[in-house]
């Protein structure tokens, strides 16, 4: 493809990934000045980890970034954001461990850190747009900022972008939202970067070695097994089951890994942080018909539409199910499923969809 005319500048998020890097050659050849930026967020080391390539922030992946860079012909640079990543991000994800709550650190990430980080940066460079290779669409209609799905089921992204502002997304490209993963594999192959077209990605936390999230608790807060083990497992009725190791290293729906042998299968159903308590139950237990959502931030409505159906999703891959929607007089959300729904977890983000479009999300308190 031709390099055409300069669009203009553009700031790109690029982690040294497949994704991120296409997403810059797009861009760069469809005329934008493109300025690469690499967001330093965590070092392995401090977690107990090593170097590496599992996520953002190996010196791999940077390394890897800036070459790209230089090959094409365009600025490459780092912003290091870790002191404002460990105390928002990491400390949230403790705290939420803590208060007996299941978190999702790359939706706060996303809102709090990676956009305010990058709009700075590109204000500083005087850059009208940034960019990202998440698999998404953003377009303009009917006066808001609206994302959609992207083109790939399979990668799509939407559910961990709720929590952006229209200010953000009005200067946000997407460029990957319409393409599949084999389409990125196949545009970094005919580049001529065949190593490129073949790395791997991480679905683990970043900053989280190995996706042990008990010994990453264990390494933040000192002394965390002495205060908590001991604690009671119980059933719905409140009848003491056996010991377990700690409320804070349990998750809603949990099977495997309970260390208590009951006869039948047995999941949790809820966390009790006050009492160092966790609630056992069978498989039904876990279905329920509506929830609350707290904190919501809405991207294609201005205010939480109570007129029609939506598609509700509490998990990352979660398929979703029906739902309406109505506001309760504290401000929060109150989801009514059509369908019994399984694994609701506090802390986790509830996402709601219009068809392809995402409407907004929360967090589930509830």
């Amino acid at each position: 493809m031709t390099k055409v005319e300069n669009k203009g500048k553009v700031l790109v998020a690029m982690s040294g990934g497949i994704d991120s890097s296409v997403c810059a050659l797009l861009l760069h050849e469809e005329g934008y000045e493109v300025i690469g930026v690499t967001m330093k967020t965590w070092d392995y080391s401090s977690s107990g980890g090593n170097r590496k390539s599992t996520g953002c922030c190996s010196l791999d992946d940077i390394n890897d970034a800036r070459i790209l860079a230089v090959n094409y012909g365009f600025h490459h640079m780092i912003i290091d954001i870790r002191e404002e990543f460990g105390n928002y991000i990491v400390d949230n994800f403790v705290g939420e461990y803590m208060a007996g709550r299941t978190p999702n650190p790359c939706v706060l990430c996303n809102t709090h850190i990676k956009w305010d980080a990058l709009l700075r940066r590109a204000d500083q460079l005087g850059c009208e747009f940034i960019a990202t290779g998440h698999y998404a669409n953003v377009r303009y209609e009917n006066g808001r900022y609206v994302i959609s799905k992207g083109k790939d089921e399979n990668k799509d992204q939407s559910y961990v972008l709720w929590g952006l502002s229209q200010e953000a997304l009005a200067r946000t490209k997407f460029p990957l939202g319409k393409f599949t993963k084999p389409e990125i594999r196949k545009m970094a192959m005919d580049r001529g970067h065949e190593e490129l077209s073949k790395k791997g990605e991480s679905y683990e936390i970043c900053f989280v070695p190995d996706n042990d999230y008990r010994g990453f608790l264990k390494r933040k807060v000192d002394g965390l097994e002495e205060k908590v083990k001991g604690g009671d497992f119980i059933d719905m009725q409140g009848n003491i089951l056996g010991k377990h190791e700690g409320y804070p290293f349990y998750t809603i729906g949990q099977r495997k890994g309970l260390g208590i042998a009951l006869g039948e299968p047995m999941y949790v159903i809820r966390i009790n942080p006050e009492n160092n308590t966790v609630v056992l139950g069978m498989k039904d237990d876990l279905k329920k018909t509506s929830m609350k959502v707290r904190k919501p931030n809405l991207v294609k409505y201005d205010k939480i539409p109570t007129d029609i159906d939506v598609l509700t999703k509490v998990r990352y891959k979660d398929a979703g199910a029906m739902s309406q929607l109505s506001v309760n007089e504290a401000g929060d959300i109150v989801v009514d499923f059509m369908i019994e729904v399984k694994g609701i977890a506090p802390g986790q983000s509830a996402v709601f969809y219009d068809g392809k479009d995402l409407i907004g999300g929360g967090f589930i308190i509830q």
